[in-house]
């Protein structure tokens, strides 16, 4: 069945059957950004978001025969800060397992969370994203509305850095809880690396995957809140290139009425 297309804003927004397509879509729509790119440039500079929300879309992507990943360059957007090294929860870790180690890239990009002087880690990395400006950002949505670690709390549109220290909210890191990576919030760092909003917007391209009902009020919120760092992926809905990526159980709080495939168009 053709997935359901709506616009929010300049957000568009796909609504698929179940997350084996969605990631199937997302995937393929990736590959096509990077064929684009890597027609007017050497290289394509990638920001991956690692949840297991992105599992399918990973999974898709690396098994894709269409991508030169020779010219590709990976970033990471986020990394908790005080695990101990052994940790199987590093965020780069993730990515290693799930892509990184899977694909021959060009050179791959980690937030080093063990490095001694935090300060220090945010300038190192804001200066490879300086140096090699993001194509793409391939994000996801938390459950308090999130984009990276930006929590409400702490999320700034406006923000002057692009890598910083953030304090991570309870919902957030319940979050890290409720998908498996830790047996209670009491074991989940109360700190984290994060690329800043401004970071991950000025990607020429965003393509967002958020899957499952615990996603469901998030998505309601980010599509149809007011624009606000209440709801930090509201931004997105600015961003001119951006696609976001739901199934079902995300988009239960969506209006609905829309028929496959009519595009309904959303003011923001």
């Amino acid at each position: 069945m053709s997935p359901q297309l709506e616009q929010y804003g300049k957000l568009a927004v796909r609504v698929f059957d179940d997350r084996e397509s969605m990631g199937k879509a997302s995937a393929d729509h990736v590959v096509k950004i990077i064929q684009e790119v890597l027609k007017v440039k050497e290289c394509v500079n990638i920001i991956f978001a690692a949840a297991p929300s992105q599992n399918e879309f990973l999974d898709h992507l690396v098994k894709s025969r269409d991508v030169d990943w020779s010219r590709v360059v990976g970033f990471h957007m986020d990394e908790y800060i005080g695990l101990p090294p052994t940790s199987d929860q590093f965020f780069g870790l993730f990515l290693k397992n799930h892509l990184f180690s899977r694909v021959p890239m060009r050179a791959v990009h980690l937030i080093n969370g063990l490095a001694a002087d935090p300060r220090m880690e945010c300038n190192r990395y804001e200066a490879l994203l300086r140096s090699n400006p993001p194509d793409l950002a391939c994000m996801g949505i938390g459950e308090n509305g999130h984009i990276a670690f930006n929590d409400p709390p702490v999320a700034d549109f406006n923000d002057t850095r692009l890598v910083k220290v953030a304090e991570l909210d309870v919902p957030c890191r319940l979050q890290q809880v409720y998908d498996g990576c830790f047996p209670s919030i009491d074991e989940v760092p109360p700190t984290a690396f994060t690329l800043t909003v401004p970071a991950l917007m000025a990607a020429s391209y965003l393509s967002i995957v958020a899957p499952t009902q615990r996603k469901a009020k998030a998505i309601h919120d980010t599509l149809t809140a007011e624009i606000s760092t209440a709801v930090p992926a509201s931004i997105m809905r600015r961003h001119p290139n951006a696609v976001l990526f739901i199934d079902p159980g995300s988009a239960m709080m969506l209006p609905k009425g829309t028929s496959h495939p009519t595009v309904k168009t959303h003011t923001a």
